[in-house]
């Protein structure tokens, strides 16, 4: 395929990288400094965008890709908060979008197994949850997507979490108990780790993944791109996955 990187910071380069060992063509690496000098006839010469950039200008990003027609798989975290008009708008103009807070195999595996751990932890009131994400510090949102995402999955499965919570330390305590505390800590040079315990008075038990590297994630956004060829709507990695 001919792609466009819109973005290029370390993720953008990585897949970059693994791109070439696949024989695709990187026809266009975009960043905020050089976007607006590349043409929109230019930008249609490609089968597909992989977008990795900032809150802010995702959206706007999206929308010129939408525009010339171009399928568009993202990474970027932060703006899922304009997700439903979004994606009525790629459905609306029969657009294919792909989108995940993380494209790891093993983090959306995890996420599989938290959905199916909270179901069980719904008739368990004696355990108490707690998330903890730990991201390089050249990540700025905080909690992480796929912090989010976890978080999210498990309020849907638990009666009594209505809702998460950021906190400052991993132990901060939160007076009230219908809350998730996530916690955020930024080291370097941590690709990426997230853990989810469930304790009680007398034990406690956790499920996590540790990225060693961002390999993992970048093959994951390839593969989404060659999946979403020839594709229409708006997809994910459970779908992608057939979890």
């Amino acid at each position: 395929m001919k792609i466009v990187l819109y973005g290029y910071g370390r993720m953008g380069q990585e897949i970059d990288r693994l791109l070439k060992e696949k024989d695709h063509d990187v026809i266009a690496r975009l960043t905020a400094e050089n976007a607006e000098q590349v043409s929109d006839d230019e930008l249609r010469q490609a089968d597909m965008v992989i977008e990795f950039t900032r809150p802010e200008t995702a959206i706007a990003n999206y929308k010129r890709c939408l525009s010339l027609g171009l399928p568009v798989v993202s990474g970027t975290t932060g703006w899922l908060d304009h997700w439903d008009e979004w994606a009525s708008e790629v459905e609306a103009k029969e657009g294919s979008f792909f989108y995940a807070s993380n494209f790891s195999l093993g983090v959306n595996l995890l996420f599989a197994l938290n959905r199916q751990l909270a179901k069980w932890m719904n008739r368990q009131p004696d355990y108490n949850p707690r998330l903890i994400e730990i991201h390089h510090t050249g990540k700025l949102d905080a909690p992480s997507g796929t912090a989010i995402s976890i978080a999210k999955d498990l309020i849907e499965e638990v009666d009594r979490i209505e809702d998460w919570a950021l906190v400052n330390e991993p132990e901060s305590a939160i007076e009230h108990n219908h809350i998730l505390p996530v916690s955020s800590e930024r080291i370097d040079p941590t690709p990426g780790t997230h853990k989810l315990r469930w304790a009680s008075a007398i034990d406690e038990l956790e499920i996590s993944h540790i990225a060693h590297s961002r390999v993992g994630f970048a093959q994951g956004a390839i593969a989404a791109a060659e999946w979403l060829s020839g594709r229409v709507g708006v997809f994910g990695m459970e779908d992608m996955l057939n979890l």
